[in-house]
């Protein structure tokens, strides 16, 4: 295979302009995100760069289970896959990259062989190597976007549970949505910090927007509670619904000397008179409505 090789990488050298000009127009049909997310300047740069690497290190060693000669070429792919990957492509756009390249060169092996055995051999050589590369590069894809979703996530999570300053020594942790283990330890996480930075004395967390409470929630306020008992801030919890009240007690849990409230601005009232302010109505005349 290395003569095969050598002559592949000669073939590519020769017909580099051809190659790449059809390598490109394929990629725009296979791929049909190409024209519309990639400039037809950075599709070329990457080709031209794909196509050097790749005659490189043909000439060099044609195994690409060579891990010193083909490393250059597989960085590159993963570099290609990654970016690829946060543009949107769908993977099987990504691994055209590759795959398309099957086309113009085998069109021009076609047109210089000078037997059909050797035709034969370099064609077989050549997809195995491409089939090789190609399914490398549509695995580096799937790891990159299960990266970007799983930093979606943890961004979406993070702002799922904002810590909000009221007033000066009065948090709020507004909670919506269903409570798990993870979301659990974000939502403390987040709390614990927004004390220390604050210096907060008081933290309300409103569960308005927490659809179900079980006995599982109510464990996991109770941690939450008593971490920040322990950092030195007393918790309001707010937005018990009567149904929410019904499952509480219902469950029978027992959230000991935990204060509540049916709404935000009633623990807002309670945390405002324990820190020495209150709520007073504007006076007449002060020009607002």
């Amino acid at each position: 295979m290395n003569k095969n090789a050598t002559d592949v990488a000669n073939v590519i050298a020769r017909h580099k302009a051809d190659i790449l000009k059809e390598w490109i127009q394929r990629q725009k049909e296979s791929a049909s995100s190409l024209s519309g997310i990639m400039s037809s300047e950075d599709a070329l740069e990457q080709s031209s760069q794909f196509l050097d690497l790749f005659s490189a290190a043909l000439n060099e060693d044609p195994s690409a289970e060579n891990d010193t000669v083909w490393g250059e070429v597989r960085t590159m792919l993963e570099s290609v896959s990654r970016s690829r990957a946060l543009q949107g492509f769908s993977p099987s756009e990504t691994a055209t990259f590759v795959f398309s390249l099957k086309q113009p060169l085998f069109q021009r092996l076609r047109q210089e062989s000078k037997s059909a055995d050797t035709l034969a051999d370099a064609v077989w050589a050549m997809t195995t190597l491409l089939d090789s590369l190609g399914l490398y590069t549509a695995e580096v894809f799937l790891r990159s976007r299960e990266q970007v979703i799983l930093q979606q996530q943890q961004e979406l999570l993070d702002l799922s549970t904002p810590v909000v300053e009221l007033y000066r020594g009065v948090l709020a942790l507004p909670l919506i949505g269903t409570l798990d283990s993870e979301r659990t330890h974000s939502v403390m996480e987040n709390l614990l910090e927004g004390i220390v930075h604050h210096e907060a004395a008081i933290a309300i967390i409103d569960i308005t927007g927490v659809p179900t409470v079980d006995t599982l929630v109510a464990q996991h306020l109770i941690k939450t509670i008593a971490a920040a008992r322990l950092m030195g801030a007393e918790c309001i919890i707010s937005g018990i619904r009567p149904q929410i009240a019904q499952t509480i007690v219902h469950l029978g849990v027992d959230l000991g000397d935990v204060t509540t409230k049916a709404s935000l601005a009633e623990a807002l009232k309670l945390a405002l008179a324990k820190v020495g302010r209150g709520i007073a109505p504007l006076k007449t005349g002060t020009g607002l409505s």
